[in-house]
């Protein structure tokens, strides 16, 4: 089990990133769900001991992160938001490398480890292949297998299908559940649907504070009757936002539809829509804006 207590983390030039956020994550996946500029990528080095906190704590079983931050280092399977890589490196003779910083000494173990990983993210026939020559989702499944060496006992995603194709998406989301049975995986994201998808518990982080947590389903169950939907023209949108909380737009068939929190009915042309973790993200997100405002 991992957990975090009231860990802050303030830059130099002053931002707060993290503003005492607690969290207790146990085995299986959790998706930590956040915005561009919410601290997600923060809290993910701070987890992983890239950086070390302004103030809190984090410990992973008996470890003590901050404080033993080459024990947890032991145990970590981490695919950052940019995964860099030699790109004229074959996948084999990569994943070779890496399980020797990983500490995999010797070459028999070794060898079976990298051919088994590699199988198992369906790599192994282009295992002789350049990375440079690899597509997104198969750089992303690569990413995967190198946080995998050493049977890892805690595993971070950072935004890990932004820029996917379906195909490969749903491909990665299969290889990640898969992994996540019987380890803490953590999957910090900013699409929705990869936490809809994956994971059994989740939490919202905006602003640098925790916002939100819980099981999805029952943070959509606190949504029932209090989502209202209505088609419009783009140019009503203003006067809408005037008398509506409105949490989300999109154009459908060239009109907008918007999606508006309220316990009451709003009004003419409305209709109660099923509360998604969409909304339940961006009713969540609304406020936190509005309340920086």
């Amino acid at each position: 089990m991992l957990t975090i207590e009231n860990l802050t983390h303030i830059y130099g030039n002053g931002t707060r990133a993290l503003d005492g956020v607690s969290l207790t994550i146990p085995k299986g996946m959790f998706g930590l769900l956040g915005p561009n500029g919410a601290g997600k990528s923060t809290l993910m080095r701070s987890i992983a001991t890239l950086q070390t906190p302004t103030s809190g704590s984090i410990r992973f079983g008996d470890i003590d992160v901050i404080a033993e931050p080459e024990k947890l280092r032991r145990v970590l399977g981490y695919l950052p938001q940019d995964f860099g890589v030699y790109p004229r490196v074959s996948a084999y003779d990569m994943l070779n490398h890496m399980a020797v910083l990983k500490g995999i000494a010797n070459g028999k173990e070794r060898k079976a480890t990298v051919e088994a990983l590699l199988q198992q993210v369906n790599l192994w026939p282009v295992r002789g292949k350049a990375l440079a020559g690899f597509s997104g989702g198969m750089r992303q499944r690569f990413g995967i297998a190198q946080a995998l060496i050493g049977n890892p006992e805690l595993i971070i995603v950072d935004e890990p299908t932004a820029g996917l194709d379906p195909e490969e998406r749903n491909r990665f989301l299969n290889l990640l559940a898969e992994v996540g049975e019987n380890v803490v995986v953590i999957l910090s994201t900013h699409i929705v649907q990869d936490v809809t998808d994956l994971c059994p518990r989740m939490a919202v982080l905006a602003g640098g504070k925790i916002q939100l947590e819980g099981a999805p389903t029952e943070l959509q169950h606190q949504l029932e009757g209090k989502i209202w939907r209505r088609t419009i023209d783009k140019a009503e949108l203003p006067e809408f936002r005037k008398r509506n909380e409105v949490i989300s737009s999109r154009l459908v068939g060239g009109r907008t539809v918007i999606h508006v929190l309220s316990d009451h009915h709003p009004g003419d042309g409305f209709e109660t829509a099923p509360g998604g973790l969409e909304d339940v993200y961006m009713a969540t997100v609304a406020k936190t804006r509005r309340a920086a405002a």
